[in-house]
């Protein structure tokens, strides 16, 4: 544990701030967009690959990422990513062509993929077991909440008053004194295990699974659910999934011990994580082209139209100590999902006509359920779990996180044609059949986080029955 007060303060800055950089990078590209599109050449198709080659390398990369950190050491792994992350940026930055972009995108996939399980898994070996962890990783998770939605308003300045190419730039300087800091305040930690073992089978079989199935998410919207284009990835991936399961259970160091799923903390949160990116995490990209495409709102004005939803996050953020200790881990994720539940039935009522006004009571709302459903997530995940085990448990309710994202903006993408009866790009529609789509998006997620309710007190029950001095410990008394 860190020696002194200042440097467990530096260890968590430095933490908190590859955490708050990692969300940015999500949603600040949504603004950036249009703007990289049009110079760039990027056919409407093509130009969601931005997106997607940052999702698929994220997802599919992600329990390596754990498995790595674990036996490798957090703290090197934590620098290795970093340094990935911050090289792929800097690539993005200097991006000519299309195909540069993406590899880029790509890079600071890979780089992220790594870099979120050593994280988490650094908190837990900087900081001591009970209130000071407990602390910390709030602090660490509630940057994740509140830079998802400051990402949106940064990237609109930037790309305003420097243009696109800023909006990968802002990321390198950070990057590097974040790799600089991490040798002098965080110390270094990995399995104490003394198997060497390295599952290569597994991991082979469940990275290659992984990137197929996500890229089937990714691309069935576009071609078709049953296209002979994607469809075969679904089936291939779904093979050396199920190869994977057949091998962790015979190898002498598994990549992923099932018997961690035991754990109804670990389970339960993996679950939320998954409900929560499929209906908090569709919200920017329906969110944005409202703003740009129905109210015709340039960059900058579309990115400070989500400075409510930063700020009412911040506040959230604020809560989840009381929270806990009042209601318990599952009615805090509960109220976190009701409160979203609530801000996208709000913004079911947005109209053609409307201005920014009409946004702000339900991306508020939304805000302060983010912040609460987010960062709780991850104490709960935590909880129980094996210190040797710490980095492929982030790795695992990460997967959740990444594949709810993908499986949510796919079923809504599917709902929405079904109800228009084509496949017509939302970025192509009058204004007036966007907004009604818009609408049928955000009624969606409205649903899934009814059904986040119900997980958090269903798989989360047990978490939630702990005396109070434990809850008190969680809550960072």
């Amino acid at each position: 544990m860190n020696s002194s007060p200042f440097k467990g303060l530096a260890a968590l800055l430095v933490l908190a701030v590859s955490q708050l950089i990692m969300a940015l990078d999500y949603t600040i590209i949504f603004v950036a967009m249009p703007s990289l599109g049009m110079e760039l050449g990027f056919s409407a198709n093509h130009l969601q690959w931005v997106v997607s080659a940052y999702s698929l390398a994220f997802g599919g990369f992600l329990l390596i990422g754990g498995r790595l950190s674990d036996m490798m050491g957090r703290r090197r792994m934590f620098i290795i990513a970093m340094s990935l992350f911050g090289l792929g940026s800097l690539l993005g930055g200097l991006a000519e062509s299309q195909l540069m972009l993406i590899i880029a995108r790509g890079l600071q996939g890979l780089g992220g993929a790594l870099l979120s399980p050593a994280t988490l898994s650094l908190i837990m070996s900087n900081f001591e077991e009970g209130a000071e962890r407990n602390r910390a990783m709030g602090i660490w998770a509630a940057m994740g909440g509140v830079g998802m939605s400051l990402g949106l308003l940064l990237g609109g300045v930037l790309t305003s008053f420097i243009g696109w190419e800023a909006t990968f730039f802002v990321n390198v300087p950070i990057a590097l004194l974040t790799v600089l800091l991490a040798p002098v305040v965080l110390k270094e930690s990995k399995a104490s295990s003394g198997s060497k073992h390295f599952d290569i089978a597994g991991t082979v079989s469940v990275t290659a699974g992984m990137l197929l199935i996500v890229y089937y998410l990714i691309q069935s919207p576009v071609s078709g659910w049953l296209s002979a284009s994607t469809l075969p990835f679904l089936l291939v991936g779904a093979a050396l999934l199920a190869s994977f399961v057949v091998i962790e259970k015979r190898s002498k160091g598994p990549l992923l011990n099932f018997r961690m799923f035991r754990n109804r903390n670990l389970t339960g949160a993996a679950l939320i994580a998954f409900l929560f990116s499929a209906s908090f995490g569709t919200l920017y990209y329906f969110l944005m082209l409202y703003t740009q495409n129905v109210l015709h709102y340039s960059a900058i004005q579309s990115g400070f139209t989500f400075l409510p939803l930063t700020l009412s996050a911040f506040l959230g953020a604020r809560l989840i100590t009381p929270m806990i200790t009042k209601v318990g881990i599952a009615g805090t994720i509960a109220s976190g999902m009701a409160l979203g539940g609530i801000g996208f039935l709000l913004l079911t009522q947005l109209s053609v006509s409307g201005n920014a006004w009409g946004v702000i009571p339900g991306t508020i709302i939304i805000g302060l359920g983010q912040a609460l459903v987010f960062t709780t997530m991850f104490i709960a995940g935590s909880t129980g779990v094996d210190s040797s085990e710490q980095g492929v448990s982030s790795a695992v309710i990460n997967t959740g996180q990444q594949i709810g994202g993908a499986i949510g903006l796919a079923v809504i993408m599917a709902i929405i044609s079904a109800a228009l009866g084509s496949d017509t790009a939302m970025e192509s529609m009058s204004p007036a059949a966007l907004n009604s789509s818009i609408h049928t998006a955000f009624m969606v997620a409205a649903v899934v986080t009814l059904v986040g309710i119900l997980v958090a007190f269903v798989a989360l029950k047990r978490a939630n029955k702990t005396s109070t001095e434990d809850r008190k410990v969680v809550a960072g008394h």
